[in-house]
């Protein structure tokens, strides 16, 4: 018999009681093992009373639910409200690392060997692999009714993600890169002079990235045929569905991965996107040698009065520092223009102590190490590889030890999301599609971000190009771990208001991306919209029309 999984309201004054009274008498975080008189007086009694106003307080079997496993049998387990969010905010930040750790060795990888073969077909997978293995760990191991319970976190995350590229980020980064908006109706770069005009400012990408909008939008096609049965109103054929749409995801990724070795457009995307970092850490390094003080004072902030050697450091940043565009950079635009760039350099390079100059030369030797051979001649040279085994050796580093935390932090970290889920009674999907996309997207986040706020065409298209291309690789390798776990495991697909808001955002923002260059600021209202309104459908179809 199909085992559905059972959906609970949210109890929203039990969860409020719960968290005053964790945080009165509850212990943070426990070793697995039911607490005694001694070591807990008070807090046996009232904590447990409250943790079950929806079930028998008496109940020998409520008391067995409350006790928690250790994974692996040593890491920290709880089942205390507060305990669960520090375990989640910690096991999170691990794979937030992680997915720093795979990204930074993904770019040095692709930078020292150029686009190919490798960042054809290996990068991809790579950038997608924290998702993954969290969607494949949250039905793999436990009994059959065990991971039909979890596997709801894996769909939450499947979607989270998703959602918010397409949504959250993408807004984002049509604010930040906003221009004004031309006669011709393109916007003009490195001019923002109308502020918050909903028509008067926007962005222009370039035609290549609507290409990979319709790619993107492409990529949807194996929800569709897993959802068949069920939009057919039958029971009939479900197993062959998923088993189609598992072919066919993974026929995607192997097409998508194909495609960027015999058309590299997508890897010299990538590239340039990568090469830019190194080119701003050149420069600075350029202006820090040249400088008669310092870039930064102690606590970080910009030096304004630095004694800069300016007519050498204009010649060299002329492109990006002319805001007024009238081919000259006034010394307020090379004050305000440093500063940009030494914030973002902050942002690589987290300080010990009090700013030296030593921090520049860091920021440097950093992006040098993952940027130093540029494939594409037609940009901007910086300084050519002198020890190629090195450097990938390190990227090698990089990518195994981000691999290493992802392989180990990915069961912990569902664990806990489920028992967080049981002690909030939050429903799973919520949580997941909420918290576990910061983890695995905040890095690539923040990039995207910085490289939009150039203000640039070029940089915009680059931008959301990678927006395009990780909801590509979910909508494809990350549904294929998925839906592999769903066909092995012989669980019910019983995912249909989730499949739903999937289509309704890849398929709304595909066709608004795929045909078009110009998108003024009132587009990202859309796209913010986007993300509470799936979440209200999902809760709306599950809680108030039953759908399963």
């Amino acid at each position: 018999m199909a085992i559905r999984r059972q959906r609970r309201p949210f109890p929203l004054v039990p969860l409020l009681v719960s968290l005053l009274a964790v945080a009165a008498y509850g212990r943070l975080i426990s070793d697995g093992a039911p607490s005694t008189p001694s070591s807990s007086v008070l807090a046996s009694p009232l904590s447990s009373a409250v943790l079950r106003l929806n079930s028998s307080s008496s109940s020998p079997a409520t008391a067995e639910e409350e006790k928690c496993e250790q994974t692996y049998g040593f890491l920290p387990c709880t089942t205390t409200v507060l305990g669960n969010m520090f375990l989640v905010l910690t096991y999170g930040f691990l794979m937030f690392k992680a997915a720093t750790f795979l990204s930074a060795g993904s770019e040095l990888l692709l930078e020292i060997m150029g686009p190919g073969l490798v960042g054809g077909l290996l990068l991809p997978i790579l950038g997608a692999l924290p998702d993954a293995l969290l969607v494949l760990v949250s039905g793999l191991s436990g009994t059959k009714e065990t991971a039909q319970s979890q596997v709801l976190i894996g769909m939450g995350l499947l979607a989270g993600s998703t959602v918010f590229l397409l949504t959250l980020l993408w807004g984002t980064c049509v604010v930040v890169g906003k221009c004004d908006v031309g006669p011709n109706g393109l916007a003009i770069d490195s001019t923002d002079t109308k502020g918050f005009s909903l028509t008067g400012a926007g962005i222009t990408t370039d035609v290549q990235t609507s290409y990979a909008a319709r790619i993107m939008a492409i990529s949807v096609l194996p929800f569709v045929i897993a959802q068949f049965p069920k939009m057919l109103k039958t029971h009939h054929g479900e197993r062959l569905a998923i088993l189609l749409a598992l072919i066919t995801s993974f026929a995607l990724v192997l097409g998508y991965c194909l495609y960027q070795v015999f058309q590299p457009w997508i890897q010299k995307r990538k590239l340039a996107y990568a090469k830019h970092k190194h080119v701003i850490s050149g420069i600075l390094k350029h202006a820090q040698m040249q400088a008669l003080g310092r870039l930064l004072n102690d606590d970080g902030t910009p030096n304004e009065n630095i004694d800069f050697d300016k007519d050498d450091a204009v010649g060299k940043i002329m492109d990006d520092f002319d805001t007024s565009g009238n081919d000259t950079v006034e010394e307020s635009e090379f004050i305000e223009g440093m500063k940009v760039w030494l914030n973002e350099a902050k942002h690589k390079v987290p300080a010990s102590g009090a700013y030296s100059n030593k921090f520049v030369s860091d920021y440097h030797a950093r992006t040098r190490e993952e940027h130093d051979q540029l494939v594409d001649k037609s940009d901007e040279a910086v300084e050519s590889v002198e020890n190629p085994g090195l450097y990938i050796a390190k990227a090698v580093g990089y990518l195994l030890m981000g691999s290493a935390i992802c392989a180990a932090f990915a069961d912990p970290l569902v664990d806990t999301v489920h028992n967080f889920s049981n002690a909030t009674h939050i429903p799973s999907f919520f949580i997941s599609f909420i918290a576990l996309p910061l983890a695995t997207n905040s890095s690539e986040a923040v990039s995207a971000i910085i490289f939009a706020s150039r203000k640039k065409q070029r940089t915009c298209s680059l931008t959301f190009s990678e927006i395009y291309g990780g909801a590509t690789m979910n909508n494809t390798l990350c549904l294929g771990v998925f839906l592999a776990l769903i066909y092995f495991r012989d669980l019910t697909w019983d995912f249909s208001s989730e499949v739903l808001v999937i289509l309704l955002v890849c398929v709304i923002m595909g066709l608004f991306t795929s045909f078009r260059t110009n998108f003024s600021l009132w587009t990202c209202l859309v796209a913010y919209l986007l993300y509470p309104l799936s979440l209200i459908v999902v809760y709306i179809l599950d809680y108030k029309f039953g759908w399963s």
